[in-house]
């Protein structure tokens, strides 16, 4: 099943008298980069947050908030005043301004605010966590729905070059006789005896240097890989893209031993779509 690494969850709750919300944004990235925003009186809970972000999203640049809104009795921290009043003092004669303004310059600076909490309590973590899976969960069925119609776009491209290859297959008989078909007028204008035998044999070396028979083989087991691999449970963007350059590789010898126009231009349309799975493949979990 593919997943995308794009998606958005949020969800709020209320436990006694706070309100607990968390915002998850995810986007492509080849490992797990994850982003917190938590308050300071909640970093305790940032090993086990990114334990579960990296289980349960497996990769993606992932940023995540989280917030608590208190009511003004239970708020986390203090103004320590006496610091505030302090700073005002100093700043007042430094030079003119208002209250207001050295308020705010103030309360910038470091030790004016004090925590009250060392941490939460066992239930507070409870409702934490299992508000973080819910979201985890809406996140991953966004990636699921967007994957869906990835995975669509991935078995259309897959089919035109199947489509391409039969192409191929009809073409490359028709190229072999032309091959052949020059060098004998090639030969023949040179106006000189030669050894029929031997000149067989020259001949299906030269045409052995062309031929794609194994190309088509693989190229067709990659794509039938490609569709396959598509169906797992398990993350297959990384696989995906390996596989989608062994499917580049067949794809680019078979056009280096075309030595033939329709065949080279029926590689370029392969080409072509491949590459737009390749880009696809890049949001792809």
């Amino acid at each position: 099943m593919i997943r995308s690494m794009t998606g958005y969850g949020k969800k709020e709750t209320q436990w006694e008298d706070k309100r607990i919300s968390i915002e998850i944004r995810a986007l492509n990235s080849k490992n797990a980069d994850v982003n917190l925003r938590t308050p300071s009186y909640l970093r305790e809970l940032d090993t086990e947050i990114r334990k579960r972000l990296a289980t349960k999203m497996f990769r993606g640049k992932i940023d995540l908030s989280l917030f608590f809104e208190f009511n003004g009795q239970n708020a986390p921290t203090k103004i320590n005043t006496q610091v505030v009043r302090a700073y005002m003092e100093q700043l007042k004669d430094l030079g003119d301004a208002t209250s207001s303004e050295r308020l705010a310059l103030a309360m910038r600076l470091p030790d004016t605010l004090s925590a009250d909490r060392d941490g939460l309590e066992a239930e507070e973590k409870a409702v934490v966590f299992k508000l973080l899976d819910s979201v985890i969960t809406d996140l991953n069925k966004y990636r699921a729905d967007e994957g869906a119609e990835l995975e669509k776009e991935f078995i259309h491209r897959i089919n035109l070059i199947e489509n391409h290859l039969e192409e191929v297959k009809k073409v490359d008989p028709e190229r072999n006789q032309k091959i052949e078909l020059k060098l004998r007028e090639a030969l023949a204008d040179l106006k000189i005896e030669i050894d029929a035998n031997r000149f067989e044999q020259e001949l299906i070396f030269y045409l052995e240097k062309f031929d794609i028979t194994e190309e088509k083989v693989r190229l067709k087991n990659h794509l039938d890989y490609f569709k396959k691999i598509m169906k797992s449970d398990d993350p297959v963007g990384k696989k995906l893209g390996f596989i989608a350059q062994e499917m580049g590789r067949e794809i680019n010898t078979i056009g280096s031993k075309a030595n033939h126009a329709a065949l080279q231009k029926i590689v370029v349309q392969m080409k072509d779509e491949l590459e737009k799975i390749k880009e696809q493949l890049l949001n792809v979990l």
